[in-house]
């Protein structure tokens, strides 16, 4: 009967997400260059007459160096302090007359601007956002405030909670070599020593059209995107822009260990193997779409191995995750976190120890054709709906193009996902779950120090 069951069940999750990757077959997308180099990608989607426009910079926290942290994130922020045109808050008046959205963000890999507007007034999100492109002020005294706003940031963000402390301690110690273990907020003492000078130095190295890609996705033809993008962009002059090497990290750096002593309640601990990713392992793709599906395999809702196994079934941990990264522009870090059971009397050490079974099964035996298209529908159901969003289809292209890959591969990510067999799981978790990669870092309680 069992057998049976499970046949049945996998007929099912078949039935469930062949039809999702049905739905999700390529939309009509057109990729161009103007003359000054500024690469622009049209995505058409015409299920209601909006757009979404974003421009990528190919600089963030990976890009600075010892001693000149946070200059892309403070750059961000001075983004919306004027321009030649316009004064501070300005444009974001503008915008908000005319019922848009807009923001920006930055990561170790990339800093984005974007708006989401009706489709008539895309000319407006162009011209606003060339405008700080080819003409930003910077005013001195506009940073001077701007400054403190980032530094209370991260003291909210950071300093003050012990997890994001914890996790920003041990991601300085699980990448040695590669700019990966700067902070993207910056350091507290670069921020105090940060100069206007240095920003503006920032914002002419990397600020050039040929260092950008324009993204649009929406109620919109290429031809019409095109014209816009010719007028306002086109004016503005290409620059050279310094190389950025990809941040390759030791591939096996050693066993490290960190022990921190956090305003914290409860203990807890992170475990991290230093992996590659699809823009450092092009050649063998398949072991990190597998990376990818070993992360729901563990930490995938409640019929996850963490989950069923560790925190129902032996009720060793209060809570435990997985993450991975498979589209960094450098090498990537598979992440595991959890919460010993304190109330049951359990360690940290047993919780470490737990953590290695449950690699040392996914290394000893590969998933059952049955566990890895449940894990796997999970996954496609979820890449499906999420692309429903076209704000969400346009920041997978720019996060594509910007890490060095190709918006090509959101179209075909699906397929990718469904050549990985068993046994890829199996061979990805023997190559990367190795002690010689790995990083430990475990978080007490105050009260556990002074003691």
């Amino acid at each position: 009967m069992f057998p049976m069951l499970r046949r049945a069940a996998v007929l099912l999750f078949a039935s469930f997400y062949l039809p999702l990757i049905n739905a999700a077959e390529a939309q009509p997308t057109h990729e161009f260059f103007l003359d000054n180099g500024l690469k622009v990608i049209v995505r058409e989607d015409h299920r209601a007459p909006v757009v979404v426009s974003q421009l990528w910079y190919k600089v963030g926290s990976s890009y600075e160096t010892p001693g000149q942290t946070g200059l892309s994130h403070a750059l961000e922020h001075m983004m919306f302090k004027g321009s030649r045109s316009l004064g501070a808050g300005e444009a974001s008046r503008i915008l908000r007359e005319l019922g848009a959205e807009e923001n920006a963000f930055t990561s170790d890999d990339y800093t984005a601007y974007y708006q989401v507007l009706a489709r008539d007034r895309l000319a407006v999100a162009f011209e606003l956002e060339a405008d700080r492109l080819a003409g930003l002020k910077l005013p001195a005294d506009e940073f001077a405030r701007e400054i403190e706003v980032i530094k209370e940031e991260r003291r909210l963000r950071t300093d003050d909670r012990p997890s994001s402390l914890a996790y920003e301690r041990f991601k300085a110690m699980a990448y040695p070599a590669s700019g990966y273990h700067t902070p993207t907020i910056g350091w507290m003492d670069d921020l105090n020593r940060m100069t206007i000078e240095d920003l503006r130095a920032w914002y002419e190295a990397w600020y050039a059209p040929n260092n950008a890609t324009l993204v649009v996705v929406g109620d919109v033809t290429v031809d019409e995107v095109r014209t816009l993008a010719e007028r306002y962009f086109g004016p503005i002059e290409k620059r050279p822009v310094p190389s950025a090497k990809r941040p390759l990290e030791l591939a096996e750096p050693g066993e490290r260990r960190l022990t921190l002593h956090l305003k914290t309640q409860v203990p807890s601990l992170m475990m991290g193997f230093n992996t590659a990713s699809l823009a450092t392992e092009p050649e063998n793709p398949r072991q990190i779409h597998a990376l990818r599906l070993i992360t729901a395999l563990l930490d995938g809702g409640s019929s996850a191995r963490l989950s069923r196994q560790l925190e129902r079934g032996e009720e060793l941990v209060s809570s435990a995750a997985a993450w991975y990264n498979a589209h960094a522009r450098g090498d990537s870090l598979f992440v595991l976190s959890a919460s010993p059971n304190t109330q049951k009397g359990h360690t940290l050490e047993e919780v470490e120890a737990a953590l290695w079974t449950q690699l040392e099964q996914l290394k000893q035996t590969p998933p059952s054709p049955e566990e890895l298209e449940r894990v796997r529908a999970q996954v496609i159901a979820a890449l499906v709906y999420e692309r429903d969003s076209i704000t969400e289809q346009a920041t997978t292209i720019g996060m594509l193009e910007t890490v060095g890959l190709s918006w090509r591969l959101m179209d075909e990510d699906l397929a990718a996902l469904e050549a990985v067999t068993p046994e890829d799981i199996q061979q990805a978790a023997r190559t990367y779950f190795t002690r010689s990669r790995l990083s430990v870092a475990h978080v007490l309680p105050e009260e556990s120090g002074d003691e």
